[in-house]
């Protein structure tokens, strides 16, 4: 937070060079907490992301809910 803080505080000050260290200091830290960069978690399940439930295997579930 003290990255995005700062990411803030150099965007409210006009100081495009703090800026963009700030943003990179962010993008370090994302990197590091695996937020950002290749895949970890893959599983070699389906992705049902970005689909609608009802076309999915879930669609009883969703049927479910209404």
């Amino acid at each position: 937070m003290k990255a995005r803080r700062a990411v803030g505080a150099a965007k409210m000050s006009g100081n495009t060079l703090a800026e963009r260290n700030a943003r990179a200091t962010v993008d370090q830290t994302k990197r590091a907490l695996g937020e950002r960069g290749p895949v970890w978690w893959d599983d070699g399940a389906p992705d049902y992301n970005r689909q609608m439930a009802r076309s999915t295997p879930y669609a009883t579930w969703f049927k479910g809910l209404s």
